[in-house]
């Protein structure tokens, strides 16, 4: 697997707006870009700080993955995202290296990325977002 750099940080939160208005107010970043992806029940708001991106995450449905991790944890860190050069090929390896997955082959993302989820049983305990340009 060739990892080329920390894509993002995903936090889990209840409110983007208010979650926006402090990043914007608070640490001085700024928010390019709002999304929805409604096939995973989120909405997403992203902030570049260097060259690393914080992605929040704020539920669409409460049996959504951010819902039921909000509900769970609380609001908070939900998971790192590694640049991969080929995600289909690093699920792979992961695999062959006994880590257990979450999604077994690339799905669409925000921002246009393909990503792929391993199970923080199988990752020293962090959810583990591998994803890219394919």
């Amino acid at each position: 697997m060739k990892t080329t750099h920390i894509e993002h940080i995903g936090i889990a939160v209840n409110s983007l707006e208010e979650s926006i208005a402090y990043y914007e107010k608070v640490l001085g970043l700024e928010c390019y870009a709002i999304e929805e992806v409604a096939d995973q029940k989120v909405r997403t708001a992203f902030f570049r700080v260097g060259d690393t991106k914080i992605e929040l995450l704020e539920s669409t449905d409460p049996e959504g993955p951010i819902g039921r991790f909000i509900e769970k944890r609380g609001p908070g860190v939900h998971h790192l995202a590694f640049a991969v050069e080929n995600v289909g090929e690093a699920l792979k390896h992961a695999a062959s290296q006994g880590v257990r997955l979450i999604d077994d082959v690339p799905r669409p993302g925000a921002e246009g990325l393909r990503i792929g989820f391993l199970h923080p049983g199988s990752t020293q305990g962090v959810l583990t977002e591998l994803c890219g340009h394919e």
